[in-house]
This record gives structure tokens, C-alpha cells and sequence, in this order.
């Protein structure tokens, strides 16, 4: 095979596992640490969650939802509070057990999540049911030290999330709860990432250690593998008994709240790399991208300060149509070679303007998803330019959504589900939902339950389950996951 360019990628898409980490490094996204499974997160990368964050934010804010922080460190004796909860988290948890060469009367877990911390603040901060809801968010960090294989953003030891943690008087105003964030969760996924998904409930064994139930949002990969994106667990009384979070209802009684917990993570940052990048390098969504468009001039002595003059005025009128824009006039790489590196970086629009295009009043243009290229009039540019953003999302979204269409099999039985993982597919299967059955099928299969979506399939009379002879209660997606 001829030797490549050692600036861009040497392998193909097809060959994900070499091909993500190349990705990540010669985009710019992130950098390893000392630490295994800790990444640096880069500007390229960083951008991208803040914009995600922003968004978010700005969605929670708009239902009533306000920001606090509570501390990083938890004491051991909270996080035991909750059984079911620590035994979920119990292999992740990192310690702090000295300061400086003192060792601690009491354990300092680095919070894996904030139940617990924030819990022993409700449980004093609700008295009557006048200080219901309680609806609040934090943006954070956490650190989870479970696995042997990290891979950045994707499964990281720390990483990046929000943290929602509601209380409400009853039962039916908490669960009420969940098809708004959930319906936040997947505008953000669908309307900056251009990622749809696979929106339903988690089985008993995957929901959230505490949780009465998790509906999770699935997205699947090109190479056939699932990851979980945004979730929302609602978590019953089972805290608030735990913590004595209780208040003092209309009747006068004592009554416990209602709480529900929820995040979306810098996981999506990889589910966007995995899903929307191509053997060039990333591809970035244009609401996503910091630079939307970038403007390489084609520098020449006797032209340079006309076609420099013109790239600038270009500049002007795409930033009054509120697209961000990036003039590289550096003169010691040639355009070719700027030109493969806007493509590895993602950038969705490229713009070329040399002596020639001057002449006929025109630019060249390139779209990064398709890598097509247009000439357009320089008077209609910036207009053009806002319309073909808004295409190269849509198309992005298009192709999304048909590798998820095309990746679901049905089926009802072990070895045609078999058969689907092998070939890349997720099985979509009649099931019985019990922890013992989906036991005996991951070992069996080396794929797991992912999610039930709300509008089932019928089942036929009589359905049994896939993978035993149990009566099948439901439709449930399987499939391999990160």
C-alpha cells in the first residue's frame, strides 16, 4: 500500500477501531494524560460541549430549571445511605483518603454522581409543600474507575455531564417530568448534533442503580454498536426515604417527595465523531461548529492584495448573516494543504477565492459532508452560503437516520439475533423483561437489552419470549454497545 500523508488519516473508516483515535488526535480534539482514562479535553472539542452545553442550559432555563454546584468530595457515610445506589457504584468509586500525610477520620469518595451530597441539602431545605418542586441542575465533573479500556469521550474515567435532580409533591407531577426532558435531550440530539436515536425504557437491569426506571436515548453507530446518550430516571421515593427528605403536604401530613434524575455527557461528542465522520477526518454539524465556514485564498504576488481585499469583504457579509467565519491568509502552507486540514477538522463549508474566480465575479465553494463544489456569484454568497448550512445539517440528519432504519432486524430467537449482531444490526425482539433471561442471552450473545421503545409492535397471542419460554411482554431493542 502507498505510504499517506502522515497529517491525515492512514486508514479508513472501515477499520474504526484505528481509525476514532486518529481522529480525535490529528482533528485536535483531545490529548492523553498521565492519567489513564483522562483526557485533556482541546479547544476544538471543548467548543463543542459548550455550545451543547449552552443550548441545553438555555432549554432547561426556559421550563423553570435553575443551576446550582455542590461539592466534588462526598463522605463516605452518605454515600452508603442508599444501598441500592452505592452497590450499583461501589467498583467506580475513587477515594480520598489522606490530607497531605494525614490520614482522614472518614473516606472522601469523588462523587461518580451527586445523590447523595445533594440529597442531605434537600433534605433540609424542603419543609412544606410550598417549597415544591424543587427543580435543580448542576454542570460538573465526575469520575467513574470501573473499566480497564477507556476511549476518549466515548468511555472516559472522568467526563463531563449535567446533573438534573427534581423533587415534586406527587407521584404524577415527577413522572410528568420525564417526556419534557427527554423531549429536550432529543431536540439538542436532533437539532444541533443531527443524531436521531432509539428512544425508550430501559430494562430492570440497565436502569440507573436507584432508579424505579430509566428511559434512555440509544444511538447506534456505524459499525453496528450502541452507546447510551441522554437518560432520565425516575427515581420514586426511594432517596427521599433514604435521605428523610419529606414535607408537610396540603392536609398536613407528612408526606416524601417524588424525584427525578437526568443527564446528557460529553459522550456525545464521540457519538458525533463515530457517526458523522468520514475517511477524511471529522464532520462537524454546522450549528455545532465553532468555525462554520473558512475562506482560503489562492495567493499570488501580483494578485494577492485584490484577492485578500475580496476575501475579507466575503468575511464581512457572511458574519452579518450570523455565520462564523475563519479567513486563512497564512502564506507558509500551500491551499492544498490547507484545504486538508479544514477537512480533518470538520469544518462544513469551505471557500476558495483566487485571481481567476476574481475575474468571474465568483467564488468556489465546498461542502464538507458531500465534498462537493460550486461556484457562486459573490453578490449572492453569504445568502447561499446560510442556505447550504441549513442543507448540509438536513443531509447529515438524512444519513443519520438511515443507518439507524437500516441497522434494526426483527427477530424471535437467540440464533437470528445472533446473526444480526454479527452482521451489524440491532435486534429488535419480543421479550419477557426478566433479569435471569437477559443474564443467560448476554452470556450466550455478548450483546445486552438496550431500551423498549413507548409505541410497541403488537404482539401476536400467545407471544413467547425470544430467548425462553416465558410469555413475551414487550418489543426490546439488543444489541453490542460501548
Amino acid at each position: 500500500m502507498a505510504k499517506k500523508d502522515q497529517k491525515g488519516l492512514t486508514v479508513k473508516k472501515e477499520d474504526f477501531n484505528e481509525w476514532y483515535p486518529q481522529v480525535i488526535q490529528k482533528a485536535d480534539l483531545a490529548d492523553y494524560s498521565s492519567v489513564s482514562g483522562c483526557i485533556v479535553y482541546k479547544p476544538n472539542s471543548y467548543a463543542i460541549w459548550e455550545k451543547i452545553k449552552e443550548v441545553t442550559d438555555k432549554k432547561f432555563k426556559a421550563v423553570g430549571i435553575k443551576n446550582a454546584y455542590f461539592p466534588l468530595l462526598i463522605p463516605e457515610s452518605l454515600l452508603q445511605k442508599e444501598a441500592n445506589h452505592i452497590e450499583g457504584f461501589a467498583p467506580e468509586v475513587a477515594w480520598v483518603t489522606h490530607a497531605g500525610n494525614s490520614k482522614l477520620a472518614e473516606r472522601l469518595a469523588i462523587r461518580p454522581t451527586s445523590e447523595t451530597i445533594m440529597y442531605d441539602s434537600y433534605s433540609k431545605w424542603i419543609r412544606s409543600y410550598n417549597d415544591l418542586p424543587l427543580r435543580i441542575n448542576q454542570w460538573n465533573n465526575v469520575v467513574r474507575w470501573e473499566f480497564k479500556h477507556p476511549t476518549p469521550f466515548l468511555r472516559g474515567r472522568e467526563f463531563l455531564w449535567n446533573e438534573g435532580h427534581t423533587c415534586f409533591a406527587t407521584k404524577k407531577e415527577a413522572e410528568a417530568e420525564g417526556p419534557e426532558i427527554i423531549g429536550i435531550y432529543d431536540d439538542v440530539c436532533k437539532d444541533y448534533l443531527a443524531m436521531p436515536s432509539l428512544i425508550g425504557r430501559k430494562s430492570e437491569k440497565e436502569k440507573f442503580a436507584g432508579a424505579e426506571y430509566t428511559t434512555s436515548l440509544e444511538f447506534i453507530m456505524p459499525n453496528g454498536k450502541s452507546i447510551q446518550g441522554p437518560d432520565f430516571h425516575f427515581d420514586g421515593q426511594n432517596f427521599s426515604k433514604a435521605f428523610e427528605i419529606s414535607f408537610t403536604n396540603e392536609k398536613g401530613e407528612k408526606d416524601y417527595v417524588w424525584q427525578n434524575t437526568w443527564a446528557i455527557s460529553t459522550r456525545m461528542i464521540g457519538v458525533l465523531i463515530a457517526m458523522h465522520g468520514d475517511d477524511k477526518g471529522l464532520v462537524i454539524p454546522p450549528k455545532l461548529a465553532i468555525t462554520q465556514a473558512v475562506i482560503v485564498p489562492i495567493l499570488f504576488e501580483d494578485s494577492k492584495k485584490d484577492v485578500l481585499k475580496k476575501a475579507k469583504d466575503i468575511k464581512k457579509s457572511l458574519e452579518k448573516k450570523g455565520i462564523s467565519v475563519y479567513l486563512d491568509d497564512r502564506e507558509n502552507y500551500s491551499p492544498g494543504w490547507k484545504f486538508n486540514e479544514w477537512e480533518m477538522k470538520g469544518v462544513p463549508v469551505r471557500i476558495e477565492i483566487g485571481p481567476r474566480d476574481l475575474e468571474k465575479h465568483q467564488a468556489m465553494v465546498a461542502r464538507r459532508d458531500t465534498s462537493e463544489k460550486q461556484a457562486l456569484e459573490l453578490t449572492a454568497i453569504a445568502d447561499e452560503v446560510r442556505i447550504l448550512l441549513d442543507d448540509i445539517h438536513k443531509n447529515l440528519f438524512d444519513k443519520a437516520q438511515k443507518v439507524l432504519d437500516n441497522c434494526i432486524v426483527k427477530v424471535d430467537n437467540l440464533k437470528d439475533a445472533k446473526k444480526a449482531f454479527k452482521d451489524k444490526k440491532i435486534a429488535f425482539a419480543p421479550w419477557c423483561g426478566s433479569v435471569p433471561c437477559e443474564d443467560i442471552f448476554k452470556e450466550k450473545s455478548g450483546a445486552k437489552s438496550l431500551n423498549s421503545p413507548e409505541e410497541q409492535p403488537k404482539l401476536k397471542k400467545g407471544q413467547k419470549c425470544s430467548f425462553c419460554k416465558e410469555e413475551a411482554k414487550y418489543w426490546f431493542h439488543f444489541g453490542k454497545s460501548y
